[in-house]
């Protein structure tokens, strides 16, 4: 069979949840039998978005490679349980970064380099690229932004020669919608979905399906006038109506046979009937906690949902895992202080201090760290988190009260967190810092060697500054002790405080690795803990 490929655009509004829908479409495929991955085509010029605040574009989510991607690559992760990699993330950036480079090089020589054909043919081969290697049976391509987004159209030009160059049977065009209700009028209103089809159709692209977000159900009349109007088969007009959950939209695009109509349309026949149940156990057990919890996420971008997302989501999966509810207090850490943490904290029943980079923000996690710790309130600090709890013990239990992490105070008398050797003649910030999955080695009677349930893990790392070894032996006197070290290079991965309850500090990001059908240890047991608590 060959590879089949189906592309996923979008009209009327931004975040619709393409990466929902395209995450929910190939799970839905998978679970027949099928070898699915998804890929990300943004129109953003930024070669990727590793050096965007994340109030900009939400989470900078890290692949298994050391890839810096949009964090829909970890929606699709999460739903197919499967690693995605450098080319599964494409921006307009890398696109043109590559002609350019192609044309100095003299690949083009004597020829005009223009959008089309040389940025299309480049889009196009990178569209084609995981096909190649005859690892998967279906691949989905997102493609980012709206229709009718002047960076957009080589992408869907793109599209449109593609859908002309495959055979029919190896192609598939689905576009997401919305069908906004008018509460004045009481209706649907459906034309804004037929100005965006008739845009997309106006490029050469004729989409195949059309997917409506709403937050009422069609009724069978308006789905015939879509279908009508747009020109698409009457039956491949289908709702998305708003869910209790994300993990919830598979569930209902079977119900709406869009899976039906995926393999249908391109005619795949070696398939079997989707298994669902163990997603349908992860639901139930979503659906009906008997317990709830309270944990602290302290940060400073906690007014942007998406900033987090991953650690929000592997909460939700730590939470099924625990049969329980995790409510998330999110504490902007700017207003974390001595004198205001017992109230912005009090009755928690864990804390996470999460990552991040800058000066920005940081005395209000130190703070929150020293409340866990003298409180004996179950801590996870994830990369930046953990680096501060290593402050935090050196200011208040080792009494240096000039400690400080170097990317803040170089001229710290006491830099327990420092600039990483092979950082450090670095100069260009894109792509450049400790990316990607490198083995931790855990000491066999550590809390997290417990969790895991071995003693060799592999974790995915984002950051240029590590624990400052050479105060290892008076942090471990004094009772903080590194229970996890790269074993190439020695750097301290893993602390904790063995007479705390539960207080553990990881340089790495447990949080890309969680899934529904596979919750992340760590968050399982900081919810454990905090259940215990």
């Amino acid at each position: 069979m060959n590879t089949k490929y189906i592309f996923i655009t979008g009209g009327v509004a931004s975040s619709l949840g393409k990466g929902i829908i395209a995450s929910s479409l190939a799970k839905l495929l998978q679970t027949r039998g099928l070898r699915v991955t998804i890929q990300k085509f943004d129109p953003y010029i930024n070669i990727d978005p590793g050096t965007l605040n994340p109030y900009e574009h939400g989470e900078c989510y890290v692949t298994e490679d050391g890839a810096e991607t949009d964090l829909d690559l970890g929606h699709y992760e999460r739903f197919l349980g499967v690693y995605t990699s450098k080319a599964n993330n494409v921006t307009t950036g890398k696109i043109y970064h590559t002609v350019i480079t192609k044309e100095r090089e003299g690949a083009y020589l004597g020829k005009t380099v223009q959008i089309v054909p040389h940025i299309t043919d480049e889009i196009k081969r990178r569209m084609l690229l995981l096909g190649q290697t005859g690892a998967y049976d279906v691949i989905l391509t997102e493609i980012g932004g709206t229709v009718g987004d002047m960076e957009s159209q080589p992408f869907i030009e793109a599209v449109r020669q593609l859908q002309w160059e495959l055979p029919e049977e190896d192609c598939m065009s689905i576009h997401l919608t919305l069908i906004p209700y008018l509460s004045a009028a009481k209706e649907l209103k459906t034309k804004p979905t037929q100005h965006s089809v008739q845009m997309l159709q106006q490029s050469g692209v004729k989409p195949d399906v059309i997917v409506c977000r709403t937050e009422h159900p069609l009724t069978p009349e308006l789905r015939r006038k879509i279908a009508l109007f747009c020109n698409v088969r009457p039956g491949h007009v289908i709702q998305s109506i708003d869910a209790w959950s994300i993990y919830q939209v598979p569930l209902n695009m079977h119900e709406e046979h869009l899976d039906e109509l995926a393999v249908r349309k391109l005619q795949i026949d070696n398939y079997a009937q989707p298994d669902l149940s163990r997603w349908k156990v992860f639901l139930d057990r979503l659906a009906h906690p008997s317990r709830e919890v309270e944990i602290a996420l302290v940060g400073k971008y906690v007014e942007l949902q998406d900033a987090y997302k991953s650690i929000r989501e592997a909460f939700v999966h730590a939470g099924a895992a625990n049969d329980c509810k995790v409510s998330v207090r999110l504490v902007h850490s700017e207003k974390v202080t001595p004198e205001s943490v017992e109230t912005l904290l009090a009755g928690v029943d864990g804390i996470l201090v999460a990552p991040g980079f800058g000066e920005r923000g940081l005395e209000g996690k130190i703070c929150a760290v020293r409340h866990a710790r003298e409180k004996g309130i179950p801590f996870l600090g994830i990369c930046l988190g953990m680096q501060m709890c290593v402050v935090e013990f050196a200011r208040n239990v080792l009494g240096w009260a000039d400690a400080a992490s170097a990317e803040v105070r170089p001229d710290s008398p006491h830099p327990v967190i420092c600039m990483m050797e092979e950082q450090k003649k670095t100069t260009v910030k894109g792509g450049t810092m400790r990316l990607g999955a490198f083995a931790c080695e855990l000491s066999p009677e550590s809390l997290a060697a417990n969790l895991y349930g071995r003693t060799r893990i592999s974790e995915r790392h984002r950051h240029r500054y590590e624990f400052n070894s050479e105060y290892l032996g008076t942090f471990e006197e004094a009772g903080m002790k590194a229970t996890g070290h790269n074993p190439d290079t020695g750097l301290v991965e893993v602390v904790e405080l063995p007479d705390h309850p539960f207080f553990i500090g990881v340089q790495f990001h447990p949080e890309y690795k969680s899934t529904p059908e596979n919750p992340h240890p760590l968050f399982v047991g900081l919810v454990r803990a905090a259940l215990n608590r």
